[in-house]
């Protein structure tokens, strides 16, 4: 019986046993290293993940620049995916949306047109918007065709790619990122351009700078959304080990929405908190009971205005309290974490703030010293070429000879090198010369190139060989870029010490804020803190305690009470200062202030000449540049948050303001050094719609330079700097002089005073004065300045100083 053959199918099979753990073990650390290298985690060079960096690389290719018209965005995903991103359409889609929306990133890459979405709804379909790229991706995409960085094969090795973009600022901490991986997550802060690049110029200039000096440029994150940061000192703790956290607030404001109705009006909320989320948490307090005095909820947001979020408040209660209850409760208050996990030499590090600049600045370096290189050689390569078209054009008739005298281009060309002494490269170029080039003005022309190509590649030699020279190359295109694309800083950064746990459980009653005394201090330098007077006591006067800055100007009040700030455009600005940053009362420091113009929102050119209280009596009195002097009660703010102190008139500013009795005594002192002292009492208090009268004659060209009020001529001195009026700003020290206001005889109002100092030779101007007591002068960084003894003559000359005086004031009291 003849024996059984195998199938077929089995003569050729062949069957491997393999051990499932450590099969299910490799696999799954391919997908993890899949998942950390290629999809989750930015490189630390350019900030960007590897979706993001083909997105920008195919728009850049397809010519899609901020001068072009938007295409369908549906074209770009298709374009990313069938060349670059072996992925599907939707997470790119879903990249290149986060790439556009102006509330998610700091800096937006890509130009939306269309329904991107927002911070409570997603975004239309690729095929119902467009897209093009944004200036700011320009940056990041620019010289990649002058060998800048390498490129690889994309994911079928059809088509190249680069594997990190120039980057011309730092993209990483100016846009944040987020991403989660496995095993590994980042989760990181936006920053402001313009601070992120003086801190990286620093760092380059100086490379063993300490994390707080570079915190001295970037003191903290700065968000899309605006918003406040409360603490910083999980923002400190982030730079220096990769790892913190911080809480935000949203910018509110407590209003007037109508007779006997207040209302919390909120223009900036947390970090991608939307409205609705906020409306649906509120409605959802009220329900459960946890949160009483909300009449209302009203979202008021439009294009033109934008956030407006009103939370109407019940009459009876407390606003300050209600919105307390409400940062407990709602995401008006929020955490951040920071996480600073990102791709360097393709390993996944933590990274401080000095180390994420250090990564990118070794990137950039890189980058310009092969861009340099690459047009080092191509204009070598040119000057090759021209030099070779000289020598034709001098003997282009011996030339036409050998070319009309040879049998083919072959030996033509060949000839050519050996008659001439020309190279392959310089032969072939001149065979291929028009007839139109043999004119004499073509040589000159060749000849101007020829001398512009030898000093472009002398510079450029000189750039590759010095290493200060190419740092300050990289520095001037990190300024240019801060320059080109940077914006003002959008969220305020309170320092109020560390954060606390809170609790989101209701709060009972006895939790609200409590309204007791305290102070506010107006420094010299434009920044303002609370200081709390316990039970109403005085502090004593800590005049050596505080080592930096001046006070200008300070009022005693209650945490929940009203301030008046008085600006230089005329207006009455009321707040409280419940939210300011607080300090002892034992030990004012000016410094932890916050910045006056951003707490309360002025305009760009406008400042805080003084604080007032809100009340009745006295009337404040305010002086002008031309001299004009008004007294005006606060109370004429009524149920305003501001309001008109003074009709200004046209390039009129207010120069200082103080609460003046009927027997205090009203100064002025002018640019030409003249000083005036009149009483309070001539001057009639008016309505805010009116322009004042006239407080002291200023000459044509003069200024006031300084009006104040003294209520107690006591030990009140007047400090005078003189200087040139043509001297750049910081630059001329000036002579300084302190005399006893009892020098000073009183006129009349409406007057020209009596002179307060002698001008020298080079002096012609007053750049700064002031009157009162205890006087103490500052730099323009706060640092305490030393002024001349007191006792001198009025009208005698100053004495030079050291070091320029920006601002002068009075030591905490």
């Amino acid at each position: 019986m003849p024996a059984k053959t195998p199938p077929p199918a089995a003569v050729n099979e062949r069957i491997e046993d393999v051990d499932v753990s450590a099969e299910m073990q490799g696999s799954y650390l391919e997908y993890a290293y899949s998942v950390i290298y290629s999809r989750a985690l930015p490189d630390a060079r350019d900030g960007l993940k590897p979706v993001q960096r083909r997105i920008l690389f195919q728009m850049a290719d397809m010519g899609l620049r901020p001068d072009r018209g938007h295409v369908k965005s549906a074209r770009v995903v298709g374009e990313v995916m069938g060349k670059l991103h072996p992925h599907g359409d939707s997470a790119i889609y879903d990249a290149l949306v986060r790439l556009a929306q102006p509330f998610t990133l700091r800096v937006p890459l890509v130009d939306g047109h269309g329904n991107f979405g927002s911070l409570d709804d997603g975004p239309a379909a690729s095929r119902y918007t467009e897209a093009r790229l944004a200036p700011p991706a320009l940056a990041l995409t620019e010289s990649l065709d002058e060998d800048v960085v390498d490129f690889i094969p994309n994911y079928d090795g059809q088509f190249q790619q680069p594997e990190v973009l120039p980057a011309a600022y730092p993209n990483l901490l100016v846009n944040g990122a987020s991403g989660i991986a496995v095993g590994m997550a980042t989760n990181m802060a936006p920053h402001n351009l313009i601070e992120v690049v003086g801190a990286a110029i620093h760092l380059l200039q100086n490379p063993q700078a300490t994390v707080e000096e570079l915190m001295a440029f970037v003191p903290g994150p700065d968000l899309p959304s605006g918003g406040i940061i409360t603490s910083l000192d999980g923002v400190k703790d982030a730079y220096a080990n990769g790892r913190g956290s911080f809480r935000t607030r949203a910018k509110v404001s407590i209003e007037s929405l109508g007779p006997r109705r207040t209302g919390i009006v909120v223009t900036e909320l947390p970090y991608l908190v939307g409205p609705e989320r906020v409306i649906e948490k509120i409605k959802d307090a009220v329900s459960a009971k946890k949160l009483t005095g909300i009449a209302d909820v009203a979202d008021l947001t439009d294009r033109k205005n934008g956030l407006r979020l009103v939370i109407q408040i019940k009459t009876g209660f407390d606003p300050a309290a209600v919105l307390e209850h409400l940062y407990r409760l709602t995401p008006l208050e929020d955490s951040f974490s920071i996480n600073n996990v990102a791709l360097v030499g393709g390993q996944p590090q933590t990274l401080g703030l000095r180390e994420l600049l250090r990564v990118y600045l070794d990137h950039r370096i890189g980058v310009v010293t092969r861009r340099s290189e690459y047009r080092l050689a191509r204009k070598r390569e040119r000057l090759h070429l021209v030099e070779g078209l000289l020598i034709a054009i001098l003997d282009i008739d011996e030339v036409i000879q050998v070319i009309r005298t040879s049998d083919d281009s072959e030996q033509a060309r060949t000839r050519l090198q050996d008659v001439f002494d020309l190279s392959e490269l310089q032969a072939e170029y001149i065979l291929e010369l028009r007839l139109r080039r043999l004119t004499k003005f073509s040589r000159i022309e060749l000849e101007a190139e020829r001398d512009e190509l030898n000093a472009q590649i002398e510079e450029l030699v000189r750039l590759l060989g010095s290493e200060e020279l190419l740092h300050a190359q990289v520095a001037r295109e990190l300024d240019a870029a801060a320059e080109t694309y940077g914006t003002p800083r959008r969220t305020l950064l309170l320092d109020g010490g560390p954060i606390q746990p809170r609790s989101r459980a209701a709060a009972p009653a006895d939790l609200q804020i409590a309204d007791t005394p305290c102070r506010v201090y107006l420094s010299a330098t434009g920044r303002m803190v609370r200081t709390d007077l316990g039970d109403g006591t005085a502090i004593v006067p800590p005049a050596r305690r505080s080592k930096h800055d001046a006070v200008r100007s300070s009022v005693d009040t209650t945490t929940r009470g009203d301030v008046v700030a008085v600006t230089t455009l005329g207006r009455f600005v009321k707040f409280s200062p419940v939210d300011l940053p607080s300090v002892p009362g034992n030990s004012v420091q000016l410094a932890a202030g916050t910045r006056v113009d951003q707490y309360l929102g002025l305009e760009k050119d406008e400042h805080v000449v003084a604080l007032v209280p809100f009340v009745e009596q006295p009337a404040i009195a305010l002086g002008t540049a031309q001299g004009v002097v008004k007294r005006v009660a606060t109370s004429e703010l009524a149920n305003k948050s501001d309001a008109e102190a003074i009709s200004l008139k046209q390039g009129d500013r207010v120069v200082g303001a103080a609460a003046a009795p009927d027997g205090a005594e009203l100064v002025f002192v002018t640019s030409d050094a003249q000083l005036l002292r009149f009483d309070a009492a001539s001057v009639r208090p008016q309505g805010r719609a009116a322009g004042g009268m006239a407080g002291v004659r200023v000459a044509p060209g003069e200024r006031v330079v300084f009006f104040g009020v003294v209520a107690d001529p006591q030990d009140v001195v007047v400090v005078t700097v003189a200087g040139s009026a043509q001297a750049l700003p910081g630059t001329d020290a000036g002579a300084a002089k302190v005399s006893d206001f009892d020098e000073f005889p009183a006129k009349g109002r409406a007057t020209g005073g009596v002179r307060a100092q002698r001008f020298l030779k080079g002096e012609d101007t007053l750049t700064l004065a002031w009157v009162g007591a205890d006087p103490r002068a500052v730099g323009s960084d706060g640092a305490v300045r030393p002024l001349p003894e007191a006792g001198a003559k009025r009208d005698a000359s100053g004495t030079p100083l050291d070091a320029v005086i920006g601002a002068i004031g009075t030591a905490v009291a």
